[in-house]
């Protein structure tokens, strides 16, 4: 397995970069970048368009992948993180998920490794969750298709190319699963509905960092 940081969006909401912004004494790219390491696998950051300062100071942390296809949004940056790959399983983690354990990472790359699923997808409060998933290599060529009909959205790209495939799709309900492990398995705090809780706006930023 591999693990990709995806931080190649334009932050628009927030007003400026996300990748860069500091939680706890250190930029959100570097939590994410460590958090993936911490499962002993090789992490690089898809990192949206090369060159630049921006990319210089997101290769402090790791290697940057470059998008293959400009201006498609995070399922750019899934399709670069497949194609440079050379592992069949790959976690994809995005840059504004800080409050994701390694723990639940953890588990759910053994999840996807047992279960033989195309793509492994959390979903948290009711809502799909494709930017912290595992996705199997062979979805490439389907991604890159759907690309090139101009269908940008992550769960409709992802749910047509395992289609094409023949393969399924495992998506399982983050706080039934936190519910039912117990507790001292995964981490208490924040509870299972926050942690995949983006940060995409300045309000957003501001209650993360006050711990709320």
């Amino acid at each position: 397995m591999q693990g990709f940081v995806l931080a190649g969006g334009q932050s628009t909401r927030m007003g400026r970069d996300k990748a860069l912004l500091e939680l706890e004494g250190r930029p959100l790219v570097a939590g994410a970048v460590e958090k993936l390491r911490a499962l002993g696998i090789e992490v690089r950051i898809c990192g949206g368009q090369q060159g630049g300062p921006r990319t210089v100071e997101l290769a402090r942390y790791a290697e940057v992948i470059p998008d293959s296809f400009a201006e498609c949004g995070p399922l750019g940056g899934i399709e670069a993180g497949l194609a440079a790959s050379d592992t069949e399983l790959n976690l994809f983690l995005a840059v504004d998920l800080p409050a994701v354990s390694p723990e639940f990472l953890q588990w759910m790359a053994v999840r996807a490794e047992r279960s033989g699923a195309v793509a492994t997808i959390p979903r948290c409060g009711g809502r799909e969750q494709p930017l912290c998933a595992v996705y199997r290599r062979p979805l490439l060529d389907g991604l890159q298709t759907m690309i090139g009909a101009g269908h940008l959205k992550v769960v409709t790209a992802v749910g047509e190319a395992a289609g094409v495939l023949g393969e399924r799709i495992d998506c399982f309900d983050v706080e039934t699963v936190a519910a039912a492990l117990g507790e001292g398995e995964w981490p208490a705090t924040p509870p299972a509905r926050d942690w995949l809780r983006n940060v995409n706006t300045p309000q957003d930023y501001e209650r993360m960092r006050a711990g709320h």
